[in-house]
């Protein structure tokens, strides 16, 4: 399971790889994150999630309020994607600050602007991608596109149902929107990759575990506990969104 004998830097490598393959953030050079997902680090990878701009921020306030001197440290990294009782450690109305001074100018659309103390911001991925990116307040104007990218840049969870030799079906329950709240939908069967080339991002998923995916990846294989600590976390973030979509404010 996630963090077991996984090295921060290699735990961070396995969830940062899909949007870094189709050069959403990060470096250059994709194959790098599919060697350090495999746990081969050298220094110079370690200083490779600090080009991951949009995460590096969660990183450090989660280690700075956790009192963990490494940002890439595995409970961190774990935290950060999946959730856990260390996201209870960083205060929220402090972690508005900090990403407001982070992302203050890049801040295109977002939420962070009109959060208050009725907010609980949690150093979430699910935060990030709900409160933080633009995509939730088109929805109501463009619908399906917004959608689509909310649902594929959320770690989600899902039982594994087959194991072809890329590619693993998956039953997940996608994002849905009524045109007034954002929720987790029916279950439904995603095609998603578990390697490239022979090489896996993560362990060969097994038939009926449970798994995490990020984009259109298999990233790892976790817990009940730890997909229920996703869970808790995105409903966090949901909550977040839902309250701007009844107040129209969006």
């Amino acid at each position: 399971m996630t963090g077991v004998h996984v090295s921060g830097p290699a735990l961070f490598a396995r969830y940062a790889y899909p949007p870094n393959e189709l050069g959403y953030c990060g470096a250059d050079d994709p194959s790098a994150l599919l060697r350090q997902a495999a746990g081969t680090v050298t220094e110079q990878d370690r200083g490779r999630a600090q080009q991951f701009d949009g995460a590096w921020p969660y990183l450090e306030a989660l280690a700075r309020a956790s009192g963990v001197d490494d940002p890439l440290d595995p409970r961190v990294i774990e935290a950060y994607w999946l959730g856990g009782s260390l996201l209870d450690s960083v205060n929220s109305e402090e972690l508005v600050a900090h990403l407001r001074h982070e992302f203050g100018t890049r801040n295109d659309g977002g939420l962070l602007p009109d959060l208050d103390r009725r907010d609980r911001a949690l150093a979430h991925h699910s935060f990030h991608v709900l409160a933080v990116y633009p995509w939730v307040r088109l929805l109501r104007k463009h619908g399906a596109v917004p959608l689509s990218i909310l649902q594929n840049c959320r770690i989600r969870w899902g039982e594994v149902r087959e194991v072809g030799d890329e590619y693993a079906e998956v039953e997940s329950s996608p994002l849905a929107f009524d045109g007034n709240r954002l929720t987790r939908g029916p279950k439904a069967i995603e095609h998603v990759r578990w390697n490239v080339d022979g090489i896996p991002l993560a362990p060969v998923p097994v038939r009926g575990n449970v798994v995490a995916l990020h984009w259109d990846w298999l990233c790892d294989s976790i817990s009940v506990k730890q997909a229920e600590a996703l869970d808790h976390a995105e409903e966090a973030a949901l909550e977040i969104v839902n309250l701007r979509l009844r107040e129209r404010r969006m």
